[in-house]
């Protein structure tokens, strides 16, 4: 049965993020997106909480005993109450991490692991998203195939974070009709990085197409070797994640426009007091609540070694209407003051509105 009481350890992830994201990301959150660049001591601090390393176990060298969804989460929720870009930023070694912890082979894991609890901050990613519209992870236009002792890469990805500093970069494409994963290091033959994207939100989150042609990697970096690796859980680890991001993108435009509603007076009374603002903002805090615990049942659902396809899609696609329509009440409870970029609400309803195209681009 699901627990809703964190446990002292998550509880304490939970204070300790939420004091980062309060304190440190949210204050840098306007100018961030307005320069469109995350400062890097920020990113610095945030790897400091060592959320990636505590799942990975000491084996290879991190601190974990077990890698909790559940725990991955709280912390995530936490973070984008701060802010969203940020967090992607802070998280994006874990679109690496996350699928070798579960598929990769004792070897792959061996190599790469450590790598991603060094003390400073590791730039890796993941590419799995497609220039076109009627792209799917299922069905992927990038190709694999054999060649003697190697694969041979080619394609052409979208919205990969970090893609031009990266070290590491895990490329989804299909080979012999199914998805599989391929470690590409920095460097490689046939890569390149195109300029950077300019999205409507995310824009203090550098994301960038990447061209593949005839690059050429070893057979051992086919994740997983020649088992494989599961697609459908690494989606679903990503899922989980953006459901949670959602909720906390949405709970940070709910909190701002109730205490903006309640400090606005028109006609000598707070605009909070009005039926019409009263029951939006009810509204908004049942989405909330409704998008976090779906996001819950599918992280617990992972956590027990489950199939949680099902209540991860259904968790994902709610926060990803909830998050829309949380943020867009917020802009209408400001009225004019919505609109402006001194205060934040206009840009979490940018940010929030990409949730439908953000598969792949998070995981936890």
């Amino acid at each position: 049965m699901i627990s809703f009481t964190p446990n002292d350890e998550q509880q304490l992830i939970i204070e300790t993020v939420r004091r980062y994201a309060t304190e440190r990301v949210r204050p840098a959150a306007h100018d961030a997106d307005e320069h469109g660049a995350t400062p890097p001591e920020l990113i610095a601090t945030g790897w400091e909480l060592g959320l990636l390393p505590s799942a990975i176990p000491e084996a290879y060298g991190g601190f974990g005993d077990e890698h909790s969804a559940v725990t991955g989460v709280l912390a995530a929720e936490e973070l984008a109450y701060g802010d969203l870009p940020m967090s992607m930023y802070l998280l994006a070694p874990n679109l690496f991490g996350i699928p070798l912890l579960h598929c990769g082979t004792d070897e792959q894991k061996k190599k790469w692991l450590p790598r991603l609890t060094d003390a400073n901050f590791v730039p890796a990613t993941a590419a799995l998203i497609e220039p076109h519209w009627d792209w799917s992870p299922h069905a992927l236009s990038t190709t694999a195939e054999r060649a003697q002792n190697s694969y041979v890469l080619n394609g052409h990805k979208a919205f990969v974070p970090l893609a031009a500093d990266a070290e590491m970069m895990l490329v989804y494409a299909r080979e012999s009709g199914a998805t599989q994963a391929f470690v590409v290091e920095k460097g490689a033959s046939g890569v390149t990085v195109l300029e950077r994207e300019k999205n409507m939100g995310l824009r203090a989150l550098p994301t960038y197409e990447v061209k593949l042609e005839d690059v050429r990697v070893p057979r051992d970096a086919r994740l997983g070797g020649d088992a494989g690796c599961n697609i459908d859980l690494l989606l679903n680890y990503s899922r989980v994640a953006l459901a949670s991001f959602a909720v906390g993108v949405a709970r940070g435009a709910f909190e701002y426009a109730r205490d903006y509603a309640k400090q606005r007076e028109t006609f000598g009374r707070p605009i909070a007091q009005y039926q019409s603002i009263a029951f939006m903002l009810a509204e908004m805090a049942i989405e909330i609540d409704a998008a976090r615990l779906m996001a819950w049942e599918a992280a617990w659902t992972l956590d027990q070694n489950k199939d949680a396809t099902q209540t991860a899609v259904l968790a994902k696609q709610y926060a990803d209407e909830a998050v829309l329509f949380v943020t867009d009440r917020a802009v209408q409870v400001l009225g004019g003051h919505g609109y402006i970029r001194e205060h934040p609400v206009e840009r979490w309803l940018r940010n929030g509105r990409g949730f439908t195209t953000f598969l792949g681009m998070a995981m936890i």
